[in-house]
């Protein structure tokens, strides 16, 4: 599932691929707002991404399952 976090003050976003399923990042991203710790994910090609609570402007869940390309039988 693609992720992508916004940051206050920075015209750039945090965009990562993460194996969990949403309910799993909404629930890390409520638990960091309600006790202003850190936002750890982990993305699928196994790098870490920390972001400050207080620093988060908005995170973008993405579909869960990736669309297919190209031809094949449906």
């Amino acid at each position: 599932m693609e992720i992508k976090i916004g940051m206050r003050q920075s015209n750039r976003e945090i965009v990562l691929d993460s194996d969990r399923t949403r309910d799993e990042i909404g629930e890390l991203v409520a638990a960091a707002l309600a006790e202003g710790t850190v936002l750890s994910l982990d993305d699928s090609k196994g790098r870490r991404v920390l972001v400050p609570a207080d620093a988060l402007a908005y995170v973008e869940l993405g579909e869960e399952q990736a669309r297919r390309v190209g031809f094949g039988v449906v």
